[in-house]
């Protein structure tokens, strides 16, 4: 593709992708927990606590979601608004490495009042915090972008 044809993704799509991410994520995961502890557990109030409580909360949704960047380059939510996340220097899709750091790097994101999610709004590259630290951008055909997709060791 060429990248002429792609724009950076900005805030208002990607918190967009992200409320659809976390509606189906969401979803998915009380269907895990009903299965795995059955409706009446769930219906009686149950407390998810200790490894049990780290294991659905933080473990299960990483590995879900590095999943469908490792496999898809994006996850449902992205893909639903027709972006995608690749490598900011060549365009390519990111390592395992990188995708493990812009997980990771959600939390320091989030940590000053998610300042670093909102810096897509400010970005030249509409990239956040997450991005900038992975060395990642988030591109998309061509929709209404101002700004051109700039990959600086593409050959």
């Amino acid at each position: 593709m060429d990248v002429t044809e792609l724009e950076y993704v900005g805030f208002g799509p990607r918190l967009w992708a992200s409320i659809i991410d976390t509606v189906l994520l969401t979803i998915l995961l009380i269907a895990i927990l009903l299965v795995w502890y059955g409706a009446d557990s769930l219906a009686s109030g149950l407390e998810l606590t200790g490894w049990t409580n780290i294991f659905f909360s933080y473990v299960l949704p990483a590995l879900i979601i590095l999943a469908f960047w490792l496999l898809k380059g994006a996850t449902p939510g992205k893909m639903a608004i027709g972006a995608k996340i690749v490598d900011a220097n060549t365009g390519l899709p990111p390592t395992t490495k990188q995708h493990i750091i812009r997980y990771i790097a959600y939390y320091i994101s989030l940590i000053p009042l998610c300042l670093g999610f909102f810096w897509v709004l400010f970005d030249k590259r509409k990239q956040g915090w997450h991005d900038k630290l992975a060395g990642t951008v988030v591109v998309r055909l061509k929709h209404r972008g101002t700004e051109p997709v700039v990959f600086p060791n593409q050959s």
